[in-house]
């Protein structure tokens, strides 16, 4: 498999897990089903193999937890921007990333970027916060800061992935490196639906195909960015598979019949797209 077909079929898998999730009742709490679901479906054989596999370090270890640790700052962020926004808003501003991974990877790790790299993720995540702000309303000002606090933790758990990917052979080995980091965030999940509910699990749950669904999609996708980090910088790999926002845009108009700010959002759209083609071709 190589880098640009893992990313094409994390596209496919992102848009597909965060579209059920769109069109899931919030109450069902579909995050926390579907991260259940991959733990006992992908959890046991994949941690097996990361045991065996892996080339085990403190620099593993050290990634592990940073990775783990963000993951539950992203998901519960994004559980909380959820509830004051739709995810038209919220999750283009999670997923405004990659410009922060640039300057990180800049900063501490001397990585550079080609011109074209470089205005592709600017341009892309300028157009994710506007493709965001035409689904604005009145009481989405309290999702802004937990939508921004998710982007800040994928910045994390993605440079953390970059240096962990080197002590992980294959596929196999990085799905069970996704599952310690869904581990850790399944159970912050959990923590909060307690202290919230007194409840340790949610009291409805989706549909079972759409659960299996999601389990399958949300992990697969995941481990295919970091399979894909093997051979690409983290800021190309992260705002490529922001393709699945357009995909997801897309489907949004054309397919559910969302009218809001139509035009602007087919605008930014366009402005996204080719904002991710510059990565493209800068690598």
């Amino acid at each position: 498999m190589t880098a640009a077909s893992a990313i094409l079929l994390a596209i496919a898998l992102h848009v597909t897990w965060n579209l059920l999730a769109r069109h899931v009742p919030a109450r069902q709490e579909f995050i926390w089903w579907a991260l259940a679901g991959h733990l006992l479906l992908i959890g046991p054989w994949s941690l097996a193999i990361l045991a065996v596999e892996a080339r085990w370090d403190a620099t593993l270890v050290t990634c592990i937890i940073l990775s783990g640790a963000a993951l539950a700052i992203y998901f519960l962020g994004l559980r909380v921007a959820y509830r004051h926004a739709p995810v038209a808003l919220a999750y283009p501003i999670a997923r405004s990333a990659p410009l922060f991974i640039a300057l990180v990877s800049a900063l501490l790790f001397g990585a550079t970027f080609s011109p074209a790299g470089i205005a592709g993720i600017v341009i892309s995540s300028l157009a994710l916060l506007l493709l965001g702000a035409t689904a604005w309303r009145v009481d989405a000002r309290r999702a802004i800061a937990p939508a921004l606090l998710a982007a800040m933790a994928t910045t994390v758990y993605s440079l953390s992935d970059k240096v962990a990917v080197t002590h992980l052979p294959g596929l196999a080995s990085q799905f069970g490196y996704v599952t310690l980091g869904y581990l850790v965030a399944w159970l912050a999940l959990t923590v909060a639906l307690r202290l919230e509910s007194g409840h340790w699990r949610p009291r409805q749950r989706p549909p079972a195909g759409l659960l299996a669904a999601g389990a399958l999609a949300i992990g697969t996708a995941y481990a295919l960015v970091i399979f894909a980090m093997a051979s690409l910088p983290a800021a190309y790999t992260v705002a490529l598979s922001n393709g699945g926002i357009v995909i997801a845009a897309l489907l949004s108009v054309f397919w559910f019949g969302e009218k809001q700010h139509r035009r602007s959002r087919l605008f930014w759209t366009a402005v996204l797209a080719a904002g991710l083609g510059l990565v493209a071709l800068a690598h």
